[in-house]
């Protein structure tokens, strides 16, 4: 019988559609047909024609459908290989090859769904013929050992799986037991990928680590694989508001559910107590798996382009769904201690987990600092930075010197950074004024007198008369002197910076910009402060998405009256004047006369005299 069937199955290739159709059509017409069950499956190929393989597949599943609630579980072919008795039985044995061709008609499905060869039309197919399954086993309750088959492949899968994840995210992730059931396979597989990757790294030496690379970036394909799932399932808040359907009979309730479901009905509810009841509880289940299986995942060894993708996310598609979202603390700390780019897309995170679920963070302001460098100004996601950097720093509780340390960095930035950056910087500090008047001294310092290096009598009148300044004239007394900045700028503690000794002059400087929009906003500024009933708070969201390029373009949409126009009556002999920078001097006095004398605005002198002066002048040092 093995030998015949072998023959055939050899054969099967070379078949006709009309003969593949008939061969379905004997399988379901009798059981004396039995034997072209095996022969069916061999058409069943992502390399097979599509015509063949669509004939196989719908007779194939409609010869198993019926036999669902027939067959054993696979654990019974094992236990009649044991018992010779049971083996004797012709139904039983039956059964368990029914069984064991079942089986390897799910796995010729799942084979074709992953399959890059595959055609389109057929993988849909074929996902529908599984999740049919699904949906039938255990007589109505959701069949999870043929969809964990179904997602393993899918992670360990070397090709895309794109098409799958379509698919299950248009038909099947709208029901709540497949979301269900996907949190728990994932949360497996997680658990699975992070004890290999452990037991890995402390069982390979160095000497070996050659041999390792392929099974290295198999593993980051499979995490990779893994947040794709991930993020195509839809929110747990989707079922609080809506009526979520379930896939299979009964779902992911408990057996008496559906008994208690029944009670009710008769008791003559018209809603009954146990739906009310089964939706809270699936809920909650429901937000627990979600935690367990985003928790796993987090504690993977994550490529970085998908660790930055987490972190710019989780605010908005974790923390909200997770059951207790404290449990991110650890996470989100080591993701802001790193510093760079990583501490910037934590920070949204963090800030949530600070301001909504009372997460305490001692140094949290001190990391916030440290990451105030020229380089934030052009990264990915500045614009959510900044705009929950000027929320960090809006509660009135702030101490002085701590709001002083920043309004002082990020004025010493203003001097390095693009245009864009500056208006950022000037907003920000805008609202650090507006916020706590305490730091208003940083504004007009009062002058330093050089000999005993202490205020001078009228700068200190002047600041005390400022109702705002008041305490910070009595607490900060200057001590250096004249032209010398105290701020220390390379200080990563904001307490030991000196900011409130210092003041905002590079916002000062900010006047004389080459940006046009730069100096109008500096000097808006000063007119905000000092009418302050009629002003209010900056939106910093209004400049965190600038660049060259907005700027540029509200420039040339801009109305001009009077335009400059640069005019010389005579030809400038240098890029910057003497009186542009006063105190500065630019070559010598000896090399600006002897270049006087050469171009004839000096004294003239006759014959071999002049031609030794220009020989004398060409080897004097102009530098």
């Amino acid at each position: 019988m093995a030998s015949i069937l072998a023959k055939k199955q050899k054969r099967s290739k070379n078949y006709k559609l009309e003969e593949v159709k008939n061969l379905g059509h004997r399988l379901l017409s009798s059981r004396s047909h039995i034997n072209n069950l095996p022969l069916l499956l061999t058409l069943l190929s992502p390399t097979s024609p599509l015509e063949h393989a669509l004939e196989s597949l719908v007779s194939l599943q409609a010869f198993f459908v019926p036999l669902m609630p027939e067959l054993p579980p696979s654990s019974v072919k094992s236990r009649v290989d044991a018992n010779s008795a049971e083996k004797e039985d012709p139904d039983t044995v039956l059964k368990v090859w029914l069984r064991s061709k079942f089986d390897q008609f799910v796995g010729s499905l799942i084979e074709i769904v992953i399959s890059p060869q595959s055609d389109d039309a057929l993988k849909d197919i074929a996902l529908d013929a599984v999740m049919e399954f699904v949906k039938l086993g255990k007589g109505g309750a959701f069949q999870t050992a043929i969809y964990y088959k179904l997602l393993r492949a899918a992670v360990y899968s070397a090709s895309s799986i794109d098409f799958l994840l379509e698919v299950l995210e248009s038909k099947f992730f709208m029901y709540i037991d497949v979301r269900y059931f996907t949190y728990v396979s994932l949360e497996k597989f997680a658990r699975i990928l992070g004890s290999a990757t452990g037991s890995r790294k402390r069982n390979v030496s160095s000497d070996m680590r050659d041999t390792h690379v392929s099974e290295e970036s198999s593993e980051e394909v499979s995490i990779r694989k893994l947040y794709d799932i991930l993020s195509r399932i839809p929110s747990v808040e989707q079922d609080q508001n809506s009526n979520s359907e379930v896939w299979s009979h009964l779902g992911i309730s408990s057996r008496n559910a559906e008994q208690l479901l029944m009670e009710d009905i008769d008791a003559g509810q018209k809603e009954p107590k146990s739906l009310k009841d089964s939706t809270l509880q699936i809920t909650k289940r429901m937000k627990l798996k979600f935690s367990k299986a985003w928790m796993s995942f987090l504690k993977l060894p994550l490529p970085l382009d998908v660790y930055k993708e987490v972190l710019a996310n989780l605010h908005q598609m974790v923390i909200p769904n997770m059951s207790n979202p404290v449990i991110l603390c650890d996470f989100l700390t080591r993701s802001y201690d790193i510093g760079g780019v990583i501490s910037v897309m934590a920070l949204s995170g963090l800030f949530i987990l600070m301001t909504q679920h009372g997460l305490e963070y001692p140094n949290f302001y001190e990391k916030l600092y440290a990451l105030l460098t020229p380089t934030i100004f052009m990264a990915k996601h500045r614009a959510k930075f900044f705009e929950l950097l000027d929320l960090c720093l809006k509660s009135s509780l702030l101490p002085a010197y701590l709001a002083a340390a920043f309004a002082k960095k990020l004025s010493r930035l203003s001097l390095s950074v693009p245009p864009s950056g500056s208006l950022i910087i000037i907003a920000i500090i805008h609202n650090l004024l507006r916020r706590h008047p305490s730091i208003n001294c940083l504004v007009n310092q009062p002058p330093t007198d050089e000999s005993n290096g202490v205020s001078s009598t009228s700068g200190e009148e002047s600041l005390k008369s400022s109702a705002e300044g008041k305490s910070a004239a009595r607490e900060y007394v200057l001590t250096g002197k004249r032209g010398v900045d105290l701020f220390k700028s390379e200080e990563t503690d904001p307490m030991k910076s000196d900011a409130m000794r210092s003041s905002l002059w590079e916002v000062d400087t900010l006047r004389h910009h080459y940006c046009p929009a730069v100096s109008r906003f500096v000097a808006s500024l000063e007119t905000d402060l000092t009418v302050r009933a009629k002003t209010s708070e900056m939106n910093v969201k209004d400049f965190s998405s600038g660049s060259y390029a907005t700027i540029f373009k509200s420039e040339i949409g801009r109305r001009v009256k009077q335009v400059p126009l640069a005019f010389y009556k005579a030809t400038p002999t240098s890029l910057f004047s003497e009186a542009d920078f006063p105190g500065w001097t630019f070559g010598s006095q000896k090399c600006k006369e002897e270049e006087a004398k050469f171009e004839g605005n000096g004294p003239v002198n006759n014959g071999i005299e002049d031609v030794q002066n220009f020989s004398k002048r060409q080897k004097i040092d102009c530098s």
